[in-house]
């Protein structure tokens, strides 16, 4: 089981689709290791790169929000915080033990939202930004 990159979810946003096929590569890497039985190890490292590159791509995509005037910036900052604090729940529960159960679950988690994310809210906030960029270009 993996997730494709697939045209239909790009945002038009060079740098946000960069960071987005990152993203799915890291993640597949953990799709790889769970259908050759190693997931479990690799949960943490999943983990460990999501809590640093999320933290980075969000801030990267509240720039940008706050740079256009996004008027769905609250909505959008909800929906991060929210996938925040879902991946410390389960990195509390990685902690204590981390099970097969566990490193589906995570999957499913991180690649049910981000897939959903990316085409419907980033997608929107994308469209967004290269309306802006348009406008600022044809006032310079």
């Amino acid at each position: 089981m993996s997730m494709e990159w697939t045209p239909n979810l790009s945002t038009g946003v060079v740098w946000q689709d960069r960071q987005h096929k990152e993203l799915f590569s890291k993640v597949n890497a953990l799709l790889t290791a769970i259908d050759a039985g190693i997931g479990q190890k690799e949960v943490i490292k999943l983990l460990d790169f999501l809590d640093e590159y999320f933290v980075v791509h969000f801030e990267a995509e509240e720039q940008a929000m706050n740079l256009c005037d996004y008027p769905d910036t609250v909505a959008h900052l909800t929906a991060h915080t929210n996938f925040i604090d879902e991946m410390s729940r389960l990195r509390a529960e990685a902690a204590d033990n981390v099970t097969h159960e566990l490193v589906v679950h995570t999957q499913l988690k991180v690649a049910d939202w981000f897939v959903n994310h990316i085409a419907n809210i980033d997608k929107r906030l994308g469209e967004y930004i290269l309306k802006a960029e348009k406008r600022r270009k044809g006032r310079g």
